[in-house]
């Protein structure tokens, strides 16, 4: 008891539920759009991760609101090369077409 106050604190039982995910994060900051730039998602369904949801399922508690601490580390495994964008000169040889088809056309 301090100054006639009674201070009571809860202490929630501190579990740490680790868990690894793997995504393909995707860089682009020529994209025309800004949601483009920077994309994370799951290699297997290409789906976006919702992080709530994945912090929820961590948690895996009963109703309620909780004050949670989320550590992420991030270790790149691969980079894949970025394809340079390639011009490609088409030549087309000249055809002669006969004379009909050409009055045709």
């Amino acid at each position: 008891m301090q100054n006639g106050f009674v201070t009571t604190f809860w202490k929630m039982d501190s579990r740490v539920s680790p868990m690894i995910k793997h995504y393909i994060l995707n860089l682009n900051p020529t994209a025309k759009h800004e949601w483009d730039r920077c994309i994370l998602r799951d290699p297997l369904t290409a789906k976006r991760p919702e992080i709530a949801k994945l912090i929820a399922e961590a948690v895996d508690a009963d109703t309620g609101s909780y004050l949670v601490s989320v550590n992420i580390e991030v270790t790149v495994l691969e980079q894949a090369a970025v394809p340079q964008a390639e011009q490609l000169s088409l030549s087309f040889p000249e055809v002669s077409m006969p004379s009909q088809l050409r009055e045709v056309a």
